[in-house]
């Protein structure tokens, strides 16, 4: 298990968590949590539309290094969104066994055809839909620390680690310092609980966890 930025070459946005904390609303954070249109696609929620731009392909190129992804390997993305990502994957390595699930059916909606017939709704405290030690990659990029309860993140992060023969891959919410905290709960919208990056280490060692993670920090 390591501590390891594997999205260092994503785009660095500069975002103002002070304005955010300023306009956003309880209806905003309610209408968030339904992961609907209004998350991923109206000015002023979250993405702020939420469109196929490239951003994931040096992204996916550093999981491929990075972890030896070989021909017809198997990959799953929990929380997929659009599928943005796994669509580069596919591009990149169109041999590749691709999965992908999300709570939203819109964003599913929304997906690329060429990896439509991979994604399905889910929850990522239940993935009984797949196999035990099925995925040669699991990667869950800032979606399981949106659970309302520590025991449904505990069951997300166990449901990785089964599905998982070996290599998997979380970035989630967390701060270290007080400043850090402070930015983080001026920014969240759509989430419910917030650990501290040395309650995260106790979390995975309670599961069992043994992937690797990284911290998504506005």
């Amino acid at each position: 298990m390591f501590e390891i930025n594997l999205l260092n070459s994503y785009p660095n946005l500069n975002r103002d968590t002070a304005a955010r904390a300023k306009s956003k609303t309880q209806k905003q954070i309610d209408t968030a949590l339904k992961f609907g249109w209004e998350y991923f696609d109206k000015k002023g929620i979250c993405y702020n539309g939420y469109f196929y731009d490239g951003r994931w392909i040096s992204v996916v190129k550093k999981f491929v290094r990075h972890y030896n992804i070989k021909k017809n390997d198997k990959i799953l993305d929990v929380g997929c969104a659009k599928g943005y990502m796994l669509y580069d994957f596919k591009h990149e390595m169109p041999d590749l066994e691709l999965a992908g699930i999300d709570i939203s059916e819109y964003a599913i909606g929304c997906s690329p055809p060429e990896v439509k017939n991979f994604l399905q709704q889910g929850n990522a405290k239940n993935l009984s839909m797949f196999e035990d030690n099925y995925f040669d990659l699991v990667i869950s990029i800032n979606t399981i620390h949106s659970f309302k309860t520590l025991e449904e993140i505990e069951k997300a992060i166990s449901e990785i680690q089964r599905v998982s023969k070996k290599n998997s891959y979380l970035v989630i919410d967390s701060y270290k310092t007080t400043e850090e905290k402070k930015r983080m709960e001026e920014w969240m919208v759509a989430g419910y609980l917030l650990f501290s990056e040395d309650e995260w280490k106790n979390i995975f060692k309670k599961v069992g966890y043994t992937g690797d993670y990284y911290w998504f920090k506005p």
